[in-house]
Parts: structure tokens; C-alpha cells; sequence
């Protein structure tokens, strides 16, 4: 049950933290499709981070003295050079959306065709090969939170919630947690997020009120690119061994559908995640996992094909839309070019 919790959070919070990241754009009124370009590009760029950090042996003593205060700071060192990435990024869709008043699917779709050229492109040309690694040691050997980080002996027992949420963790889960409840908290309790909102149901109605929209437009989708690349940092960092190859398993697509599903509410949002977290825990570790405890691993000998497993997830979103879809309420004025001179 450790096992099956652990691997789920590692798979919903960066699902979470994206899908919230297209919350923002979309309550302020542009519909980010781009999630997935975000997220690769945020993933390549953390990668980058740190393998260039590794070469210049910025954080060879920590890492030799076993400073794991020190490492955990690289580690978010590298999610906020990722979120920053993201966020300027991110200003292309905003400045074709706003600026230009381009439609903003066709936009989101150029910027998910580009993203994985792009990368792949400067993967290329830095490591001569398609897949950008660290540059030494693994992504458990350098950021992973273990019994032994934190002081306990190796073969101590630290109950089901010690085992569960302090053994092989990554801070950047939790971290991502926090931020996604910051934001949640930003965007319902707050006047700025009050603003946004507007933005996106009556962007006339706001700007009679002198709110302007163009900015809490571009805000909206900044902050969503800050989100998505962080999030794509996050996937690379967890489940891709700190590695970047121009791809994040459709997880900027699951994000969108989890919104949807969700219905752009970040409660919605996070139970979402959970369940699509799970699928996606089955789908890849189903062959070890013992939910019991008892050594039995019925998923793996009931006979069903490996394939039919990693299908499940998306199998389950399609599933999931067609009967949610139509209560969806999404805001009312996104995708709509603003015109100041419309009333």
C-alpha cells in the first residue's frame, strides 16, 4: 500500500500542478493548449540545469559530505529555473493571443509541434544523442529523501506514515502541494485572483471597472507557463530519472482533461489527479504491485495483456469526458480575443 500511495502522488502532483496551470490561463480568458510544449520544454530545461550545474561541481562537496539540505536546494533551484523557462515561453501564446488576436487552438497547437523540435534539436546539438541525462549519478542518488537523509537507521520502522511520506520521497512533491495550495487560495480568496476571474467570464464588464484586461491576460497565461514548466521539471525529475527527450507521455493532455473534468475548481481538480494518478501507477508498475502485503500479485497473473494496462489511463479520460463533458462550465469568454472598443 506504501508502494501504491507513493507512486500515485509521483504520478497525479505534476497532473495537478499542470492542470491548475491551465486554470490560470483559461479563468483569465486564453485557452492553453500548449501544456504539453510547456511542459517538455520546462523538463529540458531543469535537465539542463543540472547536468550543467554537475559540470561545473557547484554541488560536488554536498554531494560527497552527503548534504542533503544542500542537495534539496539544488533540486528547487532547478524547479524555479524551470518555472521561469515555462513562464517566458509561455509569453509567445500570450503575445500571439493578446497582441495579435490569433487564435489561440491554432496557437497552443504550434507551440506543442515546436516544443519537441526544439528540444530535440538542442538535445542534439549538447549531447550528440536523443536523450539529455544527468551528467553523473541518478535522480535518486542526488534528490531522494530517504530514512537515512533524515538521521534514522536503515532498518528502522517508521510506521506506515513515516515509510509512506518521508522514505524514497521527493521534496518536489511536496513542494508542488503547497504551491498548489497557495495558488488555489490566490486564485478564489484574493482581489487579484477575483480580477482574473472576471477577465475570463466578462472581460467588458471588467474593464468598465478599470481592470486591465491585457495584463491580467497576460498574468493568467504567465503563470501558467510558470506552472507547466515547473511541472515538467517535476515528471522529468520523478518518473524519467532526471532525463529529458523531447516527450512527457501526453501528460500536458491528461492535465487539460483533468480540468475539465475537474471543472476548472481546484478541489475538483486535485481529486482528479488522484484518480488519474492511480491508473497511471497501475499502468506502469502493475506487475509489483502488492496491495495486500501478502507477496500476491493478482494484476500481474489475471492474464490481462501489458498493453490493456498502460491504456487504462487514457481509456479511463475518454471514458471520464464523455459522461462529465457536457456539465462542464467552462468560463465564458475564453478563447474570445478581447476588443476594448466591443460592448
Amino acid at each position: 500500500m506504501t508502494f501504491l500511495i507513493q507512486q500515485t502522488l509521483i504520478f497525479a502532483i505534476p497532473l495537478m500542478i499542470v492542470a491548475l496551470a491551465g486554470v490560470f490561463a483559461e479563468r483569465s480568458g486564453i485557452i492553453n493548449l500548449a501544456l504539453e510544449g510547456i511542459m517538455i520544454f520546462g523538463a529540458f530545461v531543469g535537465v539542463l540545469f543540472v547536468r550543467l550545474m554537475q559540470q561545473a561541481h557547484v554541488f560536488d562537496a554536498a554531494k560527497a559530505s552527503g548534504n542533503w539540505i544542500a542537495l534539496q536546494g539544488f533540486e528547487l533551484l532547478a524547479m524555479l529555473v524551470a518555472a521561469v523557462m515555462g513562464a517566458i515561453f509561455s509569453l509567445l501564446l500570450s503575445f500571439a493571443s493578446v497582441n495579435l488576436r490569433a487564435d489561440q487552438t491554432i496557437g497552443g497547437t504550434a507551440l506543442n509541434l515546436m516544443a519537441p523540435a526544439l528540444v530535440l534539436f538542442l538535445i542534439r546539438i549538447i549531447a550528440n544523442q536523443n536523450v539529455l541525462q544527468m551528467n553523473s549519478g541518478d535522480s535518486a542518488s542526488w534528490f531522494m529523501i530517504k530514512k537515512t537523509t533524515l538521521g534514522f537507521d536503515k532498518d528502522a520502522d517508521l510506521g506506515f506514515l513515516g515509510n509512506t511520506f518521508l522514505h524514497k520521497v521527493y521534496l518536489a512533491t511536496y513542494i508542488c502541494l503547497i504551491i498548489f495550495v497557495v495558488l488555489s487560495i490566490l486564485l478564489y480568496k484574493t482581489k487579484f485572483g477575483m480580477r482574473l476571474r472576471s477577465c475570463g467570464e466578462n472581460p467588458q464588464a471588467a474593464d468598465s471597472l478599470g481592470i486591465n484586461v491585457y495584463k491580467m491576460r497576460y498574468a493568467g497565461t504567465t503563470i501558467s507557463g510558470a506552472l507547466a514548466g515547473m511541472g515538467g521539471f517535476v515528471y522529468a525529475l520523478t518518473t524519467a530519472n532526471c532525463s529529458s527527450n523531447g516527450d512527457v507521455a501526453g501528460f500536458g493532455f491528461l492535465a487539460l482533461a483533468v480540468m475539465i473534468f475537474g471543472n476548472w475548481k481546484p478541489l475538483n481538480i486535485a481529486g482528479a489527479s488522484l484518480l488519474f494518478g492511480l491508473f497511471k501507477c497501475i499502468a506502469a508498475a502493475y506487475s509489483s504491485l502488492d496491495i495486500n502485503g501478502d507477496n500476491v500479485y493478482w494484476l500481474a497473473e489475471i492474464g490481462i495483456s501489458s498493453h490493456l494496462y498502460r491504456m487504462l489511463p487514457y481509456i479511463i479520460t475518454l471514458v471520464v469526458l464523455a459522461f462529465t463533458s457536457k456539465k462542464s462550465r467552462a468560463p465564458k469568454a475564453e478563447g474570445i480575443p478581447y476588443d476594448k472598443g466591443q460592448r
